[in-house]
């Protein structure tokens, strides 16, 4: 085992230590916190579609596959790891994304006893013909509810408008149709390849000792050979299907998404996802001229924001909301950027903006919870913790300016789901 320990300048400390089978663990005592928080995640999300398993084939996966994976590992020959953290007193959860998959506990107390519950499920696979038949029931169930969601809706509905073949297009969750697919066989396949330590990360904070954690992990995860992990993207277009999608739901106002397609040549790196954040910030940050503008004019209210989704062969920048004139906000929002193009960054918006940025970034080390998803986030895109608060106080206005190249309104896309006529 490998350790390092890594220091900021404001008196926060955390260990991050390599087994010899490659995976990282990241731990943070809090020791004047009462609650403790671990994560056990694997890069493997719904966009990782086509792979080489580890026999050296070509395997492709319906959609949803990850998330079904997700489901079915609490699952095992034993009973079911929630009822084990039911009896500990835990709150345990599990979720997929576009890029990762992680299984989650916080508790009290009884760390160490539910630390070994979590490593022990995710790594004892359980799948078979009669209990995969039955999860299919389940998902489908799950699937139709998001179908029914205007905010899910109309989130898919841009990025389909907006990639040719990247399966970030496709809903996390897949279709009835994709999972239906699924098989035993599947689950192992996918299992085997991106369970591998090596392509996983283990992260802990809270009122823990770092020493013990590391003696549990390393003693509890089996020895694996490390595995390189070979995944497949169809190429994708640098343009965008359509500029304007809407579709009619059952929703009080109509609600939208508009995004800007990023071609980059390579996956988003921190300094290009800090820079385009405070970009945003100065242009539709709450403190701009542009929200100013879209709130008294009665164009948006509080569900207005922005986010960035980037990940392997993908990027988009998102802006999102309600508002009865959907078209008028995406109007603002160009013409705001023109400004920006033609006149620069305001100094003083900025400022602002940073100054607000590195302070959220600060607070955040007062949670258990978003210090262990910012390790896994660091440990996916490449960073470590501090680097990304020190990327901030370091970057100017100068810098943040380049990243309006990015967002071109050639490869824009408008998503709206309104009410039905007459309605």
């Amino acid at each position: 085992m490998k350790k390092q320990i890594f220091e900021s300048p404001f008196g926060a400390e955390y260990v991050k230590a390599t087994l010899n089978n490659g995976l990282n663990i990241y731990v943070m005592e809090k020791p004047q916190f009462s609650s403790s928080y671990a994560l056990f995640g694997t890069k493997y999300g719904s966009v990782d579609m086509n792979f080489l398993s580890p026999e050296g084939e070509r395997v492709d996966i319906p959609a949803g596959t990850a998330h079904f994976l997700e489901h079915k590992l609490f699952e095992s020959e034993d009973g079911d790891a929630f009822s084990k953290f039911a009896e500990t007193g835990a709150s345990a959860n599990a979720f997929t994304s576009f890029d990762r998959t992680c299984y989650l506990f916080s508790c009290g107390d009884k760390f160490y006893e539910n630390f070994e519950i979590l490593l022990n499920f995710v790594q004892s696979p359980y799948f078979t013909a009669e209990t995969i038949k039955k999860e299919q029931g389940i998902i489908g169930q799950e699937i139709r509810m998001y179908d029914d969601s205007p905010g899910w809706r109309v989130l898919f509905n841009m990025l389909r408008s907006m990639y040719h073949n990247h399966p970030i297009k496709n809903d996390i969750a897949g279709t009835v149709e994709s999972i239906a697919e699924i098989t035993d066989k599947t689950l192992y396949d996918c299992y085997n390849t991106f369970y591998n330590p090596s392509n996983m990360f283990i992260a802990v904070c809270g009122n823990v000792d770092a020493n013990a954690v590391l003696d549990m992990a390393e003693k509890l995860i089996k020895p694996t050979a490390e595995r390189e992990v070979t995944r497949f993207f169809d190429s994708e277009r640098e343009s965008i299907i359509k500029p304007y999608i809407e579709e009619e739901m059952a929703v009080m106002l109509p609600m939208f998404a508009f995004g800007f397609k990023q071609n980059l040549p390579e996956k988003m790196s921190l300094k290009t996802y800090i820079g385009l954040n405070l970009l945003l910030e100065t242009i539709a940050g709450d403190s701009s001229p542009l929200y100013a503008r879209l709130t008294n004019d009665g164009l948006i209210g509080d569900s207005f924001g922005f986010e960035i989704m980037s990940g392997e062969n993908y990027s988009a920048v998102i802006f999102e909301g309600e508002s009865e004139n959907p078209e008028k906000v995406r109007e603002e929002i160009i013409k705001e950027i023109e400004n920006i193009r033609e006149n620069g960054v305001d100094k003083r918006l900025f400022s602002a903006a940073k100054f607000r940025y590195y302070g959220d970034e600060i607070r955040r080390l007062d949670s258990v919870e978003e210090i262990c998803m910012q390790f896994a986030d660091g440990d996916i895109n490449g960073y470590e913790l501090f680097e990304k608060i020190a990327c901030i106080k370091a970057i100017s206005a100068d810098e943040v300016y380049k990243y309006i190249n990015l967002l071109n309104e050639d490869y824009s896309v408008l998503s709206v789901v309104k009410p039905p006529e007459g309605k």
